[in-house]
């Protein structure tokens, strides 16, 4: 069982995002043709580098004015609704939220590759396959493994033995998977979309005896389920992991499990992995992170994945 740490990170890039400056707790970055000015918490301890003119490119700028609400404000008129984004197997749809959000996170760009690149290894050698993507926002992550199981010529028809479970606690977020899922020509691709709270969903998955093959997590520090559910990160994700665990005891394939929050490092996140995910696999883990086009690092997460030799 050997670990890796991937030092430098997984810096994002690419001709359809780029991440143009940072600093003062903002970052300035492209997403196609639009240019965006956003609030960055990481980016608080690091100055800026390009001067205010070159800032006022941004075609929007969101600025919170109640906790993590706020308001963006455009130089373009009308204000756009939505654009589509290519992330290189499939595309997301991106929307200005009242928070901030687009539908999507960059610096997950790097694992996604390595999703899509685990499921189609696993599918040349495996009967079955079955992923669980839990805190599955508008789908990067999911259309990572179904793209890899359309692409190998797995259906809708075929769902019994391969398939991407999509869970989220928030209906409209589900709904927006879904879409993203049409925008890539995935409608057919063998995806079970769920609104439900992560923990209480895989419990009920071992109650009915459904086995997966790999797990991939998100988990936010703090949140609330369908039903009103609290979750606490400390708390709950040692619970969660326990779950997951036995979820795939037959037929270990990967786990993915990457966190924002402060106070977990890659280090971390691996020796939970670890814990309680028994069995010979190799791990390894690192910064997520994005690459200004100066080559600046913005430090955007960690992350930390367990593959099997099987």
């Amino acid at each position: 069982m050997g670990e890796h740490l991937i030092r430098k990170g997984n810096a994002v890039s690419g001709s359809d995002y780029q991440l143009l400056d940072f600093g003062k707790g903002r970052k300035l970055e492209r997403f196609g043709n639009m240019i965006l000015d956003r609030p960055s918490p990481p980016a608080e301890p690091f100055s800026v580098q390009q001067p205010a003119a070159f800032w006022s490119r941004a075609n929007g700028t969101f600025r919170r004015s109640a906790g993590l609400k706020g308001s963006w404000r455009w130089r373009l008129s009308p204000a756009p609704q939505s654009w589509e984004l290519k992330t290189g197997h499939f595309s997301l749809l991106l929307k200005p939220t009242e928070v901030g959000h687009l539908g999507i996170f960059p610096e997950q760009h790097a694992n996604w590759d390595w999703i899509h690149a685990q499921t189609a290894a696993f599918l040349k050698k495996r009967t079955a396959f079955r992923v669980l993507n839990l805190f599955a926002y508008t789908g990067g992550s999911t259309l990572a493994a179904a793209s890899a199981l359309y692409e190998a010529g797995k259906r809708a028809e075929d769902a019994e033995f391969f398939f991407v479970s999509h869970v989220d606690s928030a209906k409209n977020i589900v709904q927006w998977g879904r879409g993203n899922a049409e925008l890539s020509g995935l409608q057919e691709a063998p995806i079970r979309w769920i609104a439900e709270d992560a923990l209480k969903f895989v419990e009920r998955e071992l109650k009915r005896g459904r086995k997966y093959d790999a797990v991939i997590l998100d988990p936010p520090s703090y949140g609330h389920g369908t039903r009103g559910e609290v979750w606490k990160l400390d708390q709950h994700l040692p619970i969660l992991l326990k779950a997951c665990a036995a979820l795939i005891a037959e037929s270990p394939a990967f786990v993915l499990l990457t966190a924002h929050s402060p106070g977990l490092d890659a280090r971390g996140l691996g020796r939970m992995l670890r814990e309680y995910f028994p069995g010979n696999f190799r791990s390894e883990g690192g910064a997520m992170s994005l690459r200004s086009e100066t080559g600046r690092i913005l430090p955007s997460g960690e992350t930390a994945r367990i593959v099997w030799e099987n």
